[in-house]
């Protein structure tokens, strides 16, 4: 990456040269073959990371979005899996994906339109509908108008009628909202132009206002929507920086630059358009600063790894520029959608078990839809915690808090693991230390009887000590194998697959056979540099172990 910045400063240099020169200039924009090979190693990174894609905003429907609209290779039971994910969702939430944030419906919609399904029949429910209420779809401020028209119109939908709205919506309706909200600027911010807006509203946001044009794209025959148009683009234009990209709420990032990338692609604008090339570079100069090959994208340049949220983001964007250079249909121009088959021939029904599995072995429903904790916003397990925390697997320390980095006790992992396999609780009494009336006894009972955990000794678990990531790995392991996963390795798949990791030798010998499995079957990640056996894990850790093993196991 040094090099790359050494190599384009002496670049600049040059060419200010030549503008003394000449009065001419050039922008340096990324190549489209960079550009692919980006994409492609993304698309990988994201298809290795989102293995159970959930109903959701990280791991979730951007995931689909993206891959689906990429071109890169994913097998049809990826997507069938997340169409039976969602109408799980959809029956434990009986259709009503949320109350107040309607941009949950459009998120929805635009991830089924993708693959090819019907949004208005999922599961027996017209998701579609909830779009046709005016008033509680604008209840959001303007992120609400601007995603129902993106997604009725990725699909071309006819505006759905809702008998329960008080105020029937129209499309021009959702037009005129978001025209009426500009700023004096040109620009738009989330709640500019509203009743609640403060003083920070009054000035343009780079995101919301690329959004509001990417919704304004198929209505450019009216003038008034080309005029505001014209003025966004102007505003958009001296919003970005001498590095060719853009800050929201005072932080030059990645997914602000993507939403204007997607804006101009959709309105079919040149990304080499002489008005966002700033100091020689463009937007997708600037979106490739923020790029690490096999690892993603960061949120910031100063980022210390990469962020799901803004991966996600930036690959979509990616896509969209790649389906521009390609003379595609535009990202939400789905007409074009890979069609998913609703074929089953051959393929385990999705959340039945694998066929080898204990017979005590159930799958867990949905039955706290849309849980979620404030504290796990964009963190990288934020799928995990919320698949499981909607299904009652884990709970949060409180009603607000998650706290993912907190330890684990070893009484507080053997409930999860019984609450996540839909094992009955079970009071054994062979430990001294874990008292009939304490909450975890059933817990501890059942994973002891069904050789998940062991104790300390013969007499003492330890309720209260903490788990090492070594000792997680060999839990996890042993709870797959009830559930019917082949945790089988010789001694040289074990080693190969070890040695990979910095610290490979510190791990105990008891536990590298499972850390292998682990590690090969996705329920640890192998981009990890080290293993760290010895550390304590932490909370969110456990929580995207047992997601992916309970994912692998097709019992969520």
């Amino acid at each position: 990456m040094m090099q790359k910045i050494l190599k384009r400063s002496a670049c600049v240099l040059s060419l200010i040269f030549i503008i003394l020169l000449q009065g001419s200039f050039t922008a340096l924009a990324v190549t489209s073959a960079e550009v692919e090979a980006a994409l492609n190693d993304t698309a990988e990174y994201i298809y290795n990371t989102v293995k159970n894609p959930q109903v959701g905003s990280i791991g979730g429907e951007w995931a689909i979005i993206g891959l689906a609209r990429s071109g890169y290779e994913v097998p049809e039971e990826y997507y069938q899996d997340y169409y039976a994910t969602v109408e799980e969702y959809v029956k434990a939430c009986n259709g009503v994906l949320h109350k107040k944030k309607y941009t949950e419906y459009s998120r929805v919609i635009l991830a089924l339109t993708a693959i090819g399904k019907d949004p208005a029949n999922v599961a027996g429910y017209n998701l579609l509908t909830a779009l046709g209420d005016y008033d509680k779809t604008i209840w959001q401020g303007l992120n609400g108008p601007i995603w129902a028209l993106i997604a009725l119109d990725s699909g071309s939908y006819d505006m759905p009628q809702n008998s329960e709205a008080t105020t029937q919506a129209t499309r021009d309706m959702y037009v005129d909202r978001i025209l009426e909200c500009q700023l004096p600027d040109g620009g738009f911010s989330l709640f500019g132009g509203t009743a609640a807006a403060t003083e920070g509203d009054m000035v343009a946001d780079p995101d919301i206002t690329g959004m509001a044009l990417q919704a304004l794209v198929k209505y450019q025959y009216r003038d008034d929507v080309k005029k505001v148009t014209e003025e966004a683009l102007e505003c958009l234009s001296k919003m970005q920086k001498s590095t060719g990209g853009y800050a929201s709420w005072g932080t030059t990032n990645s997914e602000s630059v993507v939403q204007v990338i997607v804006a101009l692609t959709e309105l079919g604008i040149s990304l080499d358009d002489p008005r966002f090339v700033k100091n020689g570079y463009t937007l997708l100069d600037n979106l490739m600063t923020f790029y690490i090959p096999g690892q993603g994208f960061l949120h910031t340049a100063n980022g210390s790894g990469s962020n799901q949220m803004a991966t996600e983001q930036a690959f979509y964007g990616l896509v969209a520029a790649w389906r521009a250079s390609e003379g595609k249909n535009s990202l939400y121009r789905m007409d074009d959608a890979l069609h998913i088959s609703a074929s089953e021939n051959n393929r385990p029904e999705t959340g039945k078990g694998l066929e080898g599995k204990h017979p005590d072995i159930t799958s867990i429903p949905i039955i706290y839809p849309g849980k979620t904790f404030p504290d796990i916003s964009a963190h990288v397990n934020q799928p995990a915690i919320e698949a499981l925390a909607s299904r009652g697997v884990i709970n949060g320390k409180s009603d607000m808090s998650f706290d993912p980095d907190a330890t684990m006790t070893r009484a507080e992992f053997a409930a999860i693991v019984v609450r996540g396999l839909g094992l009955s609780e079970s009071m054994i009494g062979v430990f001294s230390d874990v008292t009939a009336d304490s909450w975890y006894a059933g817990y501890v009972g059942a994973a002891y009887s069904y050789g998940i955990v062991n104790g300390k000794s013969e007499s003492i678990f330890d309720p209260a000590g903490t788990i090492t990531r070594e000792e997680a790995a060999t839990m996890i392991a042993r709870a797959a194998e009830l559930a019917g996963m082949d945790t089988d390795m010789n001694d040289g798949a074990v080693r190969d697959m070890l040695a990979q990791f910095i610290d490979y030798v510190t791990a105990s010998d008891w536990a590298r056979r499972s850390l292998a499995f682990c590690y090969r079957e996705g329920i640890l990640s192998q981009q990890d540099l080290n293993i760290r056996p010895k550390d304590a894990i932490k909370r969110c850790e456990v929580a995207g172990m047992l997601f992916n093993m309970l994912g692998a196991a097709n019992l969520i």
